[in-house]
């Protein structure tokens, strides 16, 4: 299915970025609001992760979801694995709806 291989990139870039790497990754310090840090420690602990292991995994995900870069590449490797099949049904709808969107 075409969306299993990203899937599968995804989990791959979330283990190697999770609290097995941290002991060989970089620390920081960053600011951030009362109230983010108090809703942070408060759901790494019922996840039972260590704050490191939280911020660490929520960067990765932030990282996946607006690196557009690496979406497209994933994207174009599924598409080469599928290919593609031109259906004019499908080409004069997609056309439209992107027609109408914003970009």
């Amino acid at each position: 299915m075409p969306g299993e291989d990203f899937a599968a990139s995804r989990t791959e870039f979330l283990r190697n970025h999770s609290e097995e790497s941290y002991a060989f990754s970089m620390k920081t310090a960053i600011s951030i609001p009362d109230s983010v840090y108090t809703d942070a420690e408060r759901l790494a602990q019922r996840l039972g992760k260590s704050r490191s292991q939280l911020y660490s995994e929520a960067v990765a995900a932030y990282i996946i979801r607006y690196d557009t870069e690496t979406l497209t590449e994933a994207m174009n490797k599924v598409w080469g694995t599928v290919g593609v099949h031109s259906d004019p049904a499908f080409s004069s709808v997609t056309r439209r709806i992107l027609g109408r969107s914003e970009w």
